[in-house]
């Protein structure tokens, strides 16, 4: 089963890509129109035949924004509780160096989102 997994932020969001049990780091996306977003993720669910899609939720006003724009895009929510600075650690750990860290923090971040839920529905 094809999976994604995001980790939605007002500014951009992270993707991350499962076909089997592992997660992986595949893209970034930054906008500034909500409505064009929808439409980006719902164009990239179609092109790539994702069967399921993630999207990580905190707390808060965040946590319902991302909430929302699970709705919106047909998919499930799973908890994110510190999952951007555990892909900052890693990257760390990884040595990967500072600018595709930065570049790729969400991304990151979605891949640690969408593993523990692939850890979680597989436990």
């Amino acid at each position: 089963m094809k999976i994604l997994g995001i980790d939605y932020g007002r500014r951009k969001v992270g993707l991350a890509i499962a076909n089997g049990p592992l997660a992986a780091p595949w893209k970034v996306i930054k906008y500034k129109d909500a409505k064009v977003l929808i439409e980006n993720i719902k164009e990239i669910i179609r092109k790539e035949g994702i069967e399921k899609t993630v999207v990580g939720v905190s707390e808060g006003e965040m946590g319902e924004e991302s909430k929302k724009f699970a709705r919106e895009i047909g998919a499930v929510t799973f908890d994110e509780t510190l999952s951007t600075q555990d892909a900052q650690i890693r990257s760390l750990e990884a040595e990967i160096g500072q600018r595709k860290r930065h570049e790729m923090e969400d991304a990151y971040a979605a891949a640690i989102i969408l593993q523990n839920f692939l850890d979680f529905v597989n436990a």
